[in-house]
């Protein structure tokens, strides 16, 4: 049996469990980090050891105890990413309940769902806001004993509350620390009684239609990948992690488990609109993020390099081709000979992109990124081409809610770029006769909260779980996906089209894009709806005579249809002719959550945006011959 396997095979039973081992082994290491308002208005960044830690999870956990949380039960956490969720959330397990998570921007109504499905007793709210959300919905939860309210100033009880409904996290902890006074070996008491069966995580995915499910993760979910993560040589214990991914999603949450096995430093700050702020003084080696922050960065470097003039602009066009053909050509080297190498002319043109480009790219990235994980939805190769040739390197990973996020990841310096990488040690991989991928391992849910109908559709009694996900393994175990199998698409004359791989080839193509939906279902050609990158288009539009009017007018204007039927038409070149788009329409507004049409982790729903948009596909197909 290799070390490997015998670590995994060797994994404690609980979070819990891990985290103290953690504690014990590096008490006065930094752990985490986190920015503090200054009366100077720029952010203060302040750190926890392991070990200062450890002693508000354990009054976090107190706390819960003293509130009459049990084993198991759950404690649902409503909050942005930020240090305290993850305190609240160890504190959660280490009392041996288990997490409900719910984003912020969900609202009350499927807030008030996922409480009383989850039968939630305790829920910790990030502030007014989400405090709010219960009380508006509290009679659809009975069971709900208390809100905790994390900004100490929004914890207010109000008129109908019952009595010690509503108490801070402050107060929460310092009840926990009276609690351990007396009690000083309860919480590890409930650590040692928590078996590796035991529920530790409740998520509920972000459902396309209908209500979403509650996906339950036990402990040994979590610690399999605390130990599966650092076995494949993607982080170290002297990296520093820049953590923003929502925490309620399966993403960002196994990069808590992740770290705690490796012992390395997170920095940690969910709000999306600081972090080209935050990336030059955290310094990061390695962080998490899903494809549209990489498509929003490399659209924001074309539309800087456009407002240049032409020729500052013809500079990035060049270098972007040439990062794109050195990245393909030292993977294909590399797979073939062990070495990252270019021929002598490639080498030095990219040495001279590299001064006038690049260097300046990394810089933004705080100049020390070894590689960044793209996960939650497929990134354009094209892009990932780009970013490897300027030195960021992305490796790309695959896994689902239902498989505690990481089921594949590129190995390091062997990765290849379009791929997912290979799987974690312990985890299977089958690909079924209709193309579909079957995943068995450690990391598997347990099932369906309340749903044993919907679990046995997907989860069979040996094991293997169905991803719903079409993919290819290559000889030597690299899996590409291709489509959701649910999203091919198959025309009236009888062809298959992966919509994703279309959508993918144009955001590489037009860098003005946001989101793009391919649609062709029973038709006799493709059609698509486009919305446009807000700030790129707009800029843009500065430069050509539209300078001044607002989004929507702009892109309803001859001159930008023109310009997208310009980037249609070069994505077209490179397609086979039955995926070829035939017509467009672009979107008055760019697709978001709010409007219900982006999950939370930024995935398509196709049928909420399909339905939305009805008339303008009806449009595009009027007097169209169905085959």
């Amino acid at each position: 049996m290799s070390d490997t396997q015998t670590l995994i095979e060797n994994r404690p039973p609980s979070v819990a469990t891990l985290f103290l081992e953690r504690v014990d082994a590096t008490p006065d290491a930094e752990a985490y980090r986190y920015p503090v308002p200054s009366s100077s208005g720029r952010d203060e960044w302040r750190s926890l050891t392991w070990k200062q830690s450890s002693e508000r999870v354990l009054s976090i956990a107190a706390g819960l105890i003293e509130l009459g949380v049990r084993p198991e039960e759950r404690v649902a956490v409503a909050c942005s990413t930020r240090l305290e969720w993850i305190l609240s959330d160890l504190g959660i397990l280490c009392a041996g309940a288990a997490t409900t998570t719910i984003y912020p921007s969900t609202n009350s109504a499927e807030t008030a769902f996922i409480i009383a499905d989850s039968d939630s007793r305790v829920l910790i709210a990030e502030d007014a806001e989400q405090l709010a959300k219960a009380r508006e919905r509290r009679a659809d939860f009975p069971e709900l004993a208390h809100v905790v309210v994390i900004e100490e100033s929004d914890a207010k009880p109000a008129e109908g509350d019952p009595d010690g409904w509503v108490l801070s996290l402050a107060e929460l902890e310092r009840r926990g620390a009276a609690h351990l006074e007396n009690n000083p070996d309860s919480v590890r008491k409930r650590i040692d009684a928590i078996t590796a069966d035991q529920l530790a995580t409740l998520i509920y995915t972000s459902g396309t239609t209908g209500r979403p499910k509650g996906v339950r993760l036990p402990h040994d979910n979590w610690s399999y990948m605390a130990r599966a993560i650092p076995a494949t040589g993607m982080v170290a214990a002297d990296d520093v992690q820049y953590l923003w991914l929502p925490l309620a999603h399966v993403f960002g949450k196994v990069l808590i488990s992740g770290q705690i096995g490796v012992g390395h430093v997170t920095a940690v700050d969910g709000r999306i609109d600081k972090i080209i702020d935050n990336l030059p003084v955290v310094r990061p080696t390695y962080m998490a993020a899903v494809p549209r922050i990489f498509e929003k960065v490399y659209n924001g470097v074309a539309a800087k390099a456009r407002e240049g003039g032409g020729a500052k602009y013809k500079i990035f066009q060049w270098a972007a081709g040439v990062a794109r053909e050195y990245a393909k050509v030292t993977q294909d080297n590399f797979r073939r000979t062990g070495k990252r190498s270019a021929p002598f002319g490639l080498a030095a043109q990219h040495a001279v992109a590299d001064k006038l480009v690049y260097a300046k790219l990394r810089e933004a990235f705080g100049g020390r990124l070894r590689a960044a994980v793209s996960g939650s939805a497929a990134l354009a190769p094209d892009i990932g081409y780009f970013f490897a040739g300027a030195g960021i390197h992305i490796l790309e990973g695959y896994g689902l809610t239902e498989s505690s996020a990481a089921s594949f990841v590129n190995p390091g310096e062997s990765y290849r770029t379009g791929t997912v990488g290979k799987p974690l040690p312990g985890t299977e991989v089958r690909i079924a006769d209709d193309g579909e991928i079957l995943l068995r391992g450690p990391g598997i849910m347990e099932g369906y909260h309340g749903l044993p109908d919907k679990t046995a559709e997907v989860l069979e009694s040996d094991g293997w779980f169905h991803t719903g996900d079409i993919g290819e393994l290559s000889s030597d175990g690299f899996l590409r996906i291709t489509d959701r199998k649910k999203d091919l698409i198959k025309t009236s004359g009888g062809k298959y089209i992966a919509p994703a791989e279309v959508e993918g080839q144009f955001k590489a193509v037009c860098p003005f894009v946001s989101n793009i939906l391919v649609h062709g279902a029973d038709r006799n050609f493709c059609t698509a709806l486009i919305a446009l990158d807000e700030p790129s288009i707009l800029s843009w539009a500065a430069d050509h005579g539209l300078g001044g009017k607002p989004y929507a007018e702009v892109v309803a204007s001859p001159q930008v249809q023109e310009l997208i039927e310009g980037y249609i038409g070069r994505l077209n070149e490179g397609l086979q002719r039955w995926q070829t788009i035939k017509k467009f329409r672009l979107l008055p507004r760019d697709l978001d959550v709010e409007h219900g049409e982006l999950t939370p982790s930024l995935k398509l729903k196709r049928p909420v945006v399909e339905r939305e948009y009805k008339h303008l596909i009806d449009e595009m197909y009027n007097g169209s011959r169905e085959a």
